[in-house]
């Protein structure tokens, strides 16, 4: 409670710096539609929303973030180029203890402009970086983009590669597919056994004799993911040296300008990355012209794959010992398309939590 005047004026700091660095001030409803928006986030976020059900409006929920609605608001009525702040509450349901709070401010900026993508990265990190110089925390980026554009350049079935670009934002169940997919881990033996039932004859057949339908899915549904099964098991392995890449990636965490240079020297081997390290190279260029060290950022390719499902290309977070990230942020492009119906503008942002500040400046 003694903290709260503290918590408020730094909030009111960084929101007036945001406005300084040319941002428009926004600010978005508390109460949200869950039905079209909660699917854009994390699976995190997704199990800790606060949801209720209006009789008129159907099921809503408390504002759990502030980009997902800043971006629909762009989307629908915004000129470009753009940049906006916000300062308000956030709400997070804690199924745990530990000290994550259910309901903390946050505040953010976020710029829309399709010149320059990676000058904007950089001028957003770099604006961060300043609000929390003489800080004790730590910076670390990453991009997406690498990791992605990575899978897409597979030598493999879409429907290998649809399923390992769904899941890279959970990393436990994107290595057990990559696992699976190259090889390196068996089927489970529920899956040959019902491999091996399927093979005695059509899935519809066998659905028909099976008796009457429990659940949801039609006879259709399930004869069409039975197909989708046999298909698979049949699919040749991801090759080795593919995959090995792909390890690589995922543990990849050095330097940035090391990073950079790692990278470079792979992509005789994994060409389809060659356009997202390109950006990469172009974002450090951006980064050291605004006085950031290079050569000792910390770099981290999976950077981001636990948080946000719309982050899409360059992340960032500022981490603290034994809290959860000060700042954090990064691209995604993708998300104002998805928002845009047909629409679409690189755009890239991040939030600091005051209370955090205050809490690591003590």
């Amino acid at each position: 409670m003694t903290q709260k005047p503290a918590i408020r004026a730094e909030a009111e700091r960084l929101f007036a710096a945001f406005q300084r660095a040319g941002a428009v001030p926004v600010d978005a409803d508390i109460l949200l539609p869950a039905e079209t928006l909660l699917d854009l986030y994390g699976e995190d976020i997704r199990a800790r929303a606060y949801t209720t059900t209006d009789p008129l409006q159907g099921e809503m929920m408390l504002r759990p973030d502030f980009t997902v609605p800043v971006v629909q608001a762009h989307m629908a009525n915004g000129a470009d180029p753009a940049r906006y702040c916000y300062l308000g509450e956030v709400f997070r349901r804690q199924e745990h203890l530990g000290n994550r709070a259910p309901e903390y401010l946050q505040v953010g900026f976020e710029v829309f402009d399709r010149q320059a993508p990676e000058q904007a990265d950089a001028e957003v990190f770099a604006l961060f970086a300043s609000l929390l110089a003489g800080l004790p925390v730590k910076p670390v980026t990453g991009d997406i983009g690498i990791l992605m554009a990575a899978v897409r350049g597979l030598e493999t079935t879409d429907r290998r590669k649809s399923a390992l670009l769904r899941h890279i934002w959970r990393p436990a169940r994107f290595r057990h597919l990559l696992d699976r997919f190259s090889g390196r881990a068996a089927l489970p033996e529920a899956r040959v056994r019902l491999l091996d039932r399927l093979a005695t004859g059509t899935p519809v057949a066998l659905i028909a004799a099976a008796g009457p339908l429990i659940g949801l899915r039609s006879a259709e549904e399930v004869a069409t993911r039975a197909a989708a099964l046999i298909e698979d098991a049949r699919t040749k392995p991801i090759a080795a040296p593919e995959a090995a890449l792909l390890y690589d990636l995922l543990g990849l965490q050095a330097p940035a300008e090391a990073a950079l240079a790692h990278l470079e020297g792979i992509i005789f081997m994994l060409p389809a990355i060659a356009p997202a390290v390109a950006r990469f190279a172009a974002r450090l260029d951006a980064l050291r012209s605004r006085g950031i060290d290079v050569v000792r950022l910390p770099f981290e390719a999976s950077l981001g794959r636990t948080s946000m499902e719309y982050y899409d290309g360059f992340t960032f977070s500022f981490l603290a010992p034994q809290l959860p990230a000060v700042a954090s942020g990064g691209r995604y492009d993708a998300l104002t398309a998805v928002l845009g119906q047909g629409r679409s503008i690189p755009a890239v942002g991040g939030v600091i939590r005051p209370e955090l500040v205050v809490e690591v400046r003590s």
